[in-house]
């Protein structure tokens, strides 16, 4: 297992798909954070959360790289190469007040 990310071509500036987890919000299913897919904007809750949407979203689409946007926090995730990422300056703004749940 690589000791960093081999995934990071795949991030991109993504517009955030909905303003909580996509599928939860449908559902009425509450959530703990927010991860946002770098490749397509898709918010989906963590895994601490029910439904773990984020991660289920991977395993559907393979877009490796998630971000902690709840609010954003700077950090990534490759769940291909199982490493954190630092995002620094590149993170994506919320386009507005996001509901809590947890």
């Amino acid at each position: 297992m690589p000791h960093r990310c081999t995934h990071t071509a795949s991030i991109h500036r993504v517009t955030p798909s909905a303003l909580g987890c996509e599928e939860c919000l449908k559902s009425g299913s509450p959530w703990v954070h927010l991860r946002l897919c770098r490749t397509c904007g898709h918010v989906g809750c963590c895994d601490d959360s029910p439904n773990r949407h984020a991660s289920a979203h991977h395993h559907e689409t393979g877009h490796p790289i998630i971000e902690g946007y709840d609010p954003p926090e700077g950090w990534g995730w490759c769940y291909i190469d199982r490493v954190m990422l630092d995002l620094g300056d590149d993170t994506t703004p919320q386009n507005g007040p996001i509901p809590r749940f947890i």
